[in-house]
């Protein structure tokens, strides 16, 4: 009597734990068996796709064929795609099979492969469910390219986001707190360039940001954060970006201005200098040595009953101060910007006027950002007919046009910043102010992050300590201006001349930026 394996497959996990697709091929098979006088050694359950072999339970009845070689003469399956749906492997391990002794047969689909005609019908049963795969495959991918272009995203949400659906089943992402809030801090972060993305990954992982070196660094390379959906290119199909139909998280102008910071195109990340360090050491990173110029690290000393941490140099020259030294001048150094109790007006108007005289240039940014605009459009139009004039052919122009609209892109994005910066100024002013009047309580009594935020906001460039002052070539404008203004109140406090226009000549020569974070 001939030896009969049962080969059961369906696809899914709920095929196999609800449906009734495995019991019924076992009851087809095993009735088959008794009409043709098959002892059935085995049976074998498998719910995983047959677009491969790699199946856990096909690598088990390989590898038992192979240690009891000879104990079975042919394994059975009802059709010949519950064997495979992949004509190439499926004659592969057709051959296989034979070598070990083993016969392929679908009952439903009988074939003797002794005659070579039948191998023309067994392509044909191999095939069959092959392009219907294929041909289902291929309407997803139109559907889901469809949906993408409605503005649609079509896949697990990004981190940051949730997945929702609607009343009437469809399906959204929606902002998911904290992780979206920090998402947020981290592209801010990022765009004022004081920190490296590595450090403000490892800040974001500390505030609750369950995210990979790996995952942080696409995230921050996603447009989904701004409102946009990226679709790739497909044939003849450039790539672009199409207006989202969730919620931003951040605005386009920002997203582009980290790709700026990103790709070197903005003014260089701090090297060297990190987010967190130990509480002790709040301007290791932001300290250049006098002797030789290079930037002072810190590090601890291990006394008889305590540690000690000092600033130093790494190289030869021996440059070396105590951190606690160092770090009480440093606070004496805040104290010198922080304003006169009771000006807080007067310092916002003042400022206030020097700003809208610092940022005339935005109206001829406008402009500028305008005329590139106009310049791209009319260059698309003239490819366009260049096309139609048979000048220029197509791939040149899909090309060209890719890089048009990526640049108009940014473009457009830049102007909607522009706006938000002219619109946004007082609040930005009074939280500057307010902050500046505090600046030496937060300063000691903040975190080490919040710390060297405030370093990094104060002084955009290295600082330079001698061991009694500290020097730097340039100091927040907001700072400075207040300084300033302290110093010219000092000479003029007995004059009975109460117009505060006369201060603006106090105003430096460089532009002018409040910040929101000091």
């Amino acid at each position: 009597m001939r030896i009969a394996d049962l080969y059961i497959r369906v696809s899914t996990d709920e095929q196999a734990d609800k449906g009734y697709s495995q019991r019924n091929q076992e009851e087809t098979l095993r009735k088959y068996c008794e009409i043709n006088s098959l002892q059935v050694r085995k049976v074998i359950f498998e719910d995983h796709s047959a677009k491969t072999f790699i199946r856990p339970e096909w690598n088990k009845y390989l590898a038992d064929l192979r240690k009891n070689k000879g104990k079975s003469d042919v394994v059975l399956f009802t059709k010949w795609d519950r064997f495979s749906r992949n004509a190439g492997d499926a004659y592969q391990m057709i051959s296989t099979l034979r070598r070990l002794g083993i016969e392929p047969q679908a009952v439903e689909q009988p074939l003797d492969l002794s005659i070579p005609e039948n191998k023309m019908m067994l392509a044909f049963y191999l095939a069959a469910p092959e392009v219907e795969n294929d041909r289902r495959a291929l309407n997803v991918f139109f559907g889901m390219r469809r949906a993408k272009k409605e503005g649609r995203w079509m896949a697990t949400a990004p981190i940051g986001y949730i997945n929702k659906s609607t009343d009437n089943g469809r399906k959204y992402i929606a902002p998911k707190e904290p992780e979206a809030s920090i998402i947020k801090w981290a592209f801010e972060e990022i765009a004022n360039s004081q920190f490296a993305a590595d450090q403000i990954r490892k800040e974001a992982n500390n505030r609750g940001l369950k995210c990979s070196r790996a995952n942080f660094w696409n995230a921050i390379r996603n447009p989904v954060y701004c409102g946009k959906i990226f679709i790739p290119k497909y044939k003849d199909e450039e790539p672009l970006l199409v207006q989202g139909q969730h919620e931003p998280i951040i605005s386009e102008a920002l997203f582009y201005e980290v790709q700026d910071v990103l790709e070197g195109r903005k003014r260089k990340i701090r090297q060297g200098t990190k987010i967190i360090t130990h509480d002790a050491l709040a301007l290791r990173g932001f300290l250049i040595c006098p002797h030789c110029g290079r930037i002072l690290t810190g590090s601890a000393s291990k006394g008889r009953h305590n540690h000690y941490y000092y600033y130093h140099c790494v190289s030869s020259c021996g440059c070396r101060f105590k951190a606690e030294h160092a770090n009480g001048l440093f606070v004496q150094e805040l104290k010198k910007y922080v304003p006169y109790p009771g000006m807080n007006d007067i310092y916002v108007a003042t400022i206030g006027e020097a700003y809208n005289d610092k940022t005339k240039h935005l109206k001829s940014d406008r402009t500028q950002i305008l005329s590139q605009l106009d310049n791209l459009n009319t260059r698309l139009k003239n490819a366009r007919e260049m096309v139609a004039d048979q000048k220029l052919d197509h791939d040149d122009f899909r090309e060209l046009k890719a890089e048009c609209t990526t640049k108009i892109n940014e473009l457009e994005a830049k102007l909607a910043g522009l706006s938000q910066k002219e619109n946004n100024i007082d609040g930005l002013l009074n939280m500057a102010v307010s902050n500046l009047s505090a600046l030496d309580i937060l300063y000691e009594e903040g975190t080490i992050t919040e710390k060297r935020q405030i370093i990094g906001s104060m002084y955009p460039e290295k600082l330079t300590f001698d061991g009694f002052s500290y020097r730097t070539a340039r100091v927040n404008e907001a700072a400075e201006l207040i300084f300033s203004l302290d110093a010219g109140f000092n000479q003029i406090k007995n004059r009975k001349n109460n117009d505060i226009s006369c201060l603006s000549g106090w105003v430096v020569p460089t532009g002018i930026e409040p910040v929101s974070k000091v």
